[in-house]
Order: C-alpha cells, then structure tokens, then sequence
C-alpha cells in the first residue's frame, strides 16, 4: 500500500492555522493526504485581545482555542522545531517532554510567525517583559495588581510613586492598547486600597515615531491619541529608553522615572527559522513566489509574517506583517498546497486590498477605519468588538460573555502567581 502524501506545516497561527483549514476544506474527505501541524503549543492564540486579557478583561481561556477541535482533519504534533532539511524533506522537532521527532513532508507549509523584537538598550533584556503570549499577558495582569498592592503596604512616598508608575515602549496597536487599557485597571484596583486614595497612577506611552498609531490614518491616530490623555496617560512621541534598570528607566530625552514596570511592545522580528533554512530571505522574511511558494523549491510554502511577500497592490513593496495578512495568505497557502497536489485548477496569486483596522481603546472608546472609513468612540467599539467575533475561530459567545459582564460587575483583581518574571524572558525567541 502507497504511503500517504505528507503536508507539514510548521507554526499554527493566523497563517498556519488557516492554511491548516483551507487545506483541510479543499480536500476530498477520502484523498491520500496526511495534514501534520507542528506547533508549540496545542492551541491557537488569538493575540488581538492579549491586552484584554493583562486587563482582566476577558479570560484567557477566551483568546486559545483548540486546534485538534477546530481542526480535525488535522494531526497535531506538540513540539518546537529545531532544524528543517530541505534535501531531506525533513522537519525536525522536539515535544513538551523533550523527546526528539523527525516528519518526512511531501509539502512543507512555514508559518512559524514572529518572535519579540529586541533592540541593543542597556538592561531592557533583564528588566523588560514582551506581550507576545498569554503568558506574558497574564505576567503583566499579576505584576500590575501586585505593584499596586505593594504600593498600598510601604510608607515610603517615593517606592509607592515608583510601583504606581507603568511605561510602555511601543506606540503601534499593541502598546496603545495596553496604554489605554492600563489607566482603567489601576484605577479598578486601586479604588480597594483606601491608603491610595489620593496616589496618582501614572501610565506613560514611549515612542520614536512622531505620533499614535502610525500605520494608521491621521484621523484615527489622533482619535486615540485623545483619548490615551483624556485617561491621564502620558504620551511622550519621539522619546524611549536609553537605559534599563531595576528601579526605573533613563530616557533618550533626559531624565529618570522611577518605575517597576516596562512593557515592551515595540514591534515583532520574522522567526529566527527562517533564515535557518539556508534560503534567499529579505529583513528575515522568506522570500517567496505572488502565489506563496518558494522559488527552485515548488514543494515549499511560506505565508504571513515569516514570508516577504509581494504586495500585488503596492509594487516593489513587500505585504505587511499583521494578522489581517497572515490570515489571508494562510488561507492561500492551503488551496495552493492542495492545487500542487492535483486537487485544484492552478495556484493563484496572493493580491489583497487592506479592509481597514481596528483598536480597541479600553471601555467604550476604540478607533476603526472599516473599508477606510474613519470611525471612533462608541461606534468605533461595535466595530471593533464585532470585527473581533467575527475573525476568532471559536469562544465568540464566552468572549461575549466576558465583555457583558465586565459592563455591570467589577474587574477581578487577585493574583494568580501562575507566571514568575524568569519565565517570560523579553530575549526568548518563543515566549512560554
């Protein structure tokens, strides 16, 4: 009996998750093929409410879902790939235990994603904590109510203005999230703390680029940039960190704030698989064919933010790395795997026109640009939240759930001490 066709696909976010579906979805339920998605982790994470998540917001249970549920056509191999032999046709792996696996493929899909960005500052690596996983979402919850305590416990003005201080370097969409977000659960929390009923919770926002929400229409960035200092959030355009250290950070402009928190949320980097593979990449980014496939090597698949892809519709550019694109080239990657196979017409070419974003501002305030219609406050918040339910490929009514609750009761504000600070590195390249 002839062995199965094998497809492989490494990394089971936005890009590998859907490649993993539409695969599955184009073919026959009783084609040859065997779909293997190698993943760290046996669900897949939807990052866009990370922040909701550190703001106690929505449970965290609510932003994973099972990939052997949503995928059952699927087999899930647990694991953290290590190596990839492209004369061999190998991939190499090595499960939660530590045991060592090696999978033949026929097709190699590689989403393997992104990983934090690291810039060279003094003690940013020590002192510094990433927001790429949940994690480092629920570090941040607990860090955020454990300073707040400790704040309500010392007698000394200046260790309590320090842990009542939270930076966060990073102005794009998860770093003005997490800033807008942040005022309103320090002020939850410290409304049960009648030793801080006149302390001033300082949040600050940290970045190079000259405004709020660059990547986005000027309309909606100031928009958010309003509301972010309506809350009280310092926002410091054109500053960041020079120096780390445990008892604050230096800034590029000059001076100190003392502070035991620094969020950092500066941006992603391509996974480092990448370019382990030996192949032409650009910025780290493999680069790749219109139709997603890798050039001299027609069995090989790159998608979303480990790919370069062409922008079809900005020439000579290539597409950007946010979830909107990882999604759709996943979705791509699968029905050109199987096309490859002979279970298609032909391999089409990825071309897809931005719909517009969406911000979640915390509250009842968000920004949106639907189809490139400017949109803020409460109407921006309907988008947003539906957009949200709508792109999750599960939990959408215990999300819901959460969001109505979290309307009429107060915010839950215990730590659950399940994630120590050595646990999530900023310089691990995968976040526990």
């Amino acid at each position: 009996m002839a062995e199965a066709t094998r497809v492989v696909i490494v990394g089971g976010g936005f890009a590998g998750f859907q490649a993993a579906r539409s695969l599955s979805r184009a073919l026959p339920r009783d084609a040859p093929v065997e779909i293997v998605l190698v993943n760290r982790t046996d669900y897949f994470l939807y990052l866009p409410l990370l922040p909701e998540v550190a703001a106690a917001v929505v449970d965290p249970r609510r932003v994973t879902v099972s990939l052997s549920a949503a995928l059952p056509r699927v087999r899930l191999a647990q694991g953290d790939v290590n190596g990839i032999s492209l004369d061999d046709r190998t991939v190499s792996y090595t499960d939660p235990e530590g045991g060592s696996h090696e999978l033949r493929y026929d097709r190699l899909v590689l989403a393997s994603g992104s990983v934090n960005k690291l810039l060279p500052i003094p003690g940013v690596a020590e002192h510094a904590h990433g927001f790429r996983g949940v994690a480092e979402a629920l570090y941040l919850r607990d860090h955020v109510i454990r300073q707040v305590e400790l704040a309500a416990a010392t007698d000394n003005p200046e260790e309590r203005d320090a842990r009542c201080t939270f930076v966060v370097v990073g102005a794009g969409y998860t770093g003005t999230e997490v800033a807008a977000q942040g005022p309103l659960f320090t002020k939850a929390i410290a409304k049960r703390h009648r030793q801080l009923r006149d302390q001033r919770m300082r949040w600050i926002l940290l970045d190079v680029a000259p405004k709020v929400l660059p990547e986005l229409d000027s309309r909606l960035s100031r928009a958010a940039d309003k509301v972010l200092r309506g809350r009280g959030v310092e926002v410091r355009m054109g500053d960041s960190v020079r120096e780390a250290t445990k008892e604050g950070v230096h800034l590029k402009s000059g001076g100190f704030v003392g502070t035991r928190t620094l969020a950092w949320c500066v941006g992603v980097r391509p996974d480092p698989l990448t370019e382990s593979t030996g192949l032409e990449t650009k910025k780290g980014r493999l680069v790749v064919e219109p139709n997603l496939s890798v050039a001299g090597r027609p069995e090989v698949f790159c998608c979303g933010d480990a790919a370069a892809v062409p922008d079809l519709t900005r020439p000579g550019e290539v597409t950007a790395m946010t979830a909107q694109h990882a999604a759709r080239q996943g979705t791509l990657a699968g029905k050109n795997v199987a096309a490859s196979l002979g279970y298609g017409d032909r391999l089409r070419d990825y071309k897809h026109h931005d719909l517009g974003f969406v911000v979640d501002l915390g509250g009842t305030q968000a920004a949106a640009n639907p189809l490139h219609i400017p949109l803020s406050g409460f109407i921006a918040k309907i988008v947003t939240r539906g957009y949200h339910l709508m792109a999750m490929p599960g939990n959408r009514i215990r999300t819901a759930a959460d969001w109505a609750l979290d309307a009429v009761l107060s915010r839950q504000s215990v730590q659950l001490g399940l994630v120590r600070s050595n646990a999530v590195p900023l310089e691990t390249t995968k976040p526990s």
